[in-house]
């Protein structure tokens, strides 16, 4: 994939600047970078924490060729790049939790955001990833949840070093994800990094209901699959996974 960054000292959101750019006719590999946001949002529309120069904030352009029910592999996908990255770059030791957070010591230190949008040029997918670089995006309230790559390496990372590792990574994945097999070789590297695979007790917030259980695999699309006390396998396509710490 050829990479093309767009570099802003600040904007309202990254993927609110990419999904405007899929609409006009932008290529796949548009890049849009941002030193601060205004209006940084996670999953379910919640605000993401932006502080100038505290996090790297992307957004990527996507214009995948798979079959539609795949689509929110590229989420999975997404967070085996940011994975890879901090092993690659900082030698650090994440976890990956269902579906878009990557941990470090049970504290959040990136999260992904992936949305669609029909464009002029046929669908587009914009995956936004944030991740922590400093405590500036840590106030009081998230010091129990979060960290950043200062707090876990005593060091600021180097921005460059960085985006070359991540478009690299990602370029690597995002082959793999649209080649033969690809849908289940993405499944099977996310296994191999997410502690949330199988045997893990959660709890998941739905939009009507929460599912409580133990993990037992993914569906073929991606979705959680969690066994409860009565032995149902309930698919959560989309929701908030919690571990459940054992009493």
């Amino acid at each position: 994939m050829q990479f093309t960054i767009l570099r802003h000292d600040i904007l309202d959101s990254t993927n609110s600047q990419a999904l405007k750019q899929a609409k006009l006719g932008a290529k796949e590999g548009l890049c849009i970078l941002a030193k601060e946001q205004t209006s940084g949002r996670g999953r379910q529309g919640r605000n993401w924490v932006s502080g100038k120069n505290s996090g790297l904030y992307f957004s990527i352009v996507l214009r995948p060729n798979i079959d539609t029910k795949y689509l929110s592999l590229i989420t999975l996908m997404t967070s085996v790049v940011v994975y890879e990255v901090l092993v690659d770059r900082f030698g650090l030791v994440p976890d990956i939790k269902w579906s878009n957070d990557v941990l470090i010591g049970e504290k959040k230190v990136s999260g992904i955001l992936a949305e669609t949008s029909d464009t002029p040029g046929g669908l587009a997918v914009v995956v936004g990833i944030g991740i922590n670089l400093n405590s500036g995006n840590i106030s009081g309230e998230l010091s129990d949840t979060a960290t950043s790559i200062r707090q876990e390496t005593g060091k600021d990372p180097d921005i460059e070093k960085l985006l070359t590792s991540l478009t690299s990574f990602f370029s690597f994945f995002y082959d793999l994800l649209q080649g033969e097999n690809g849908p289940g070789i993405i499944r099977k590297e996310w296994a191999k990094r997410s502690s949330y695979i199988d045997g893990k007790a959660v709890r998941a917030t739905l939009e009507n209901k929460t599912v409580s259980g133990t993990t037992c695999g993914l569906d073929e699309n991606g979705a959680l699959r969690i066994k409860t006390e009565s032995g149902r396998i309930e698919s959560i396509q989309a929701g908030d996974v919690e571990m459940l710490r054992k009493s």
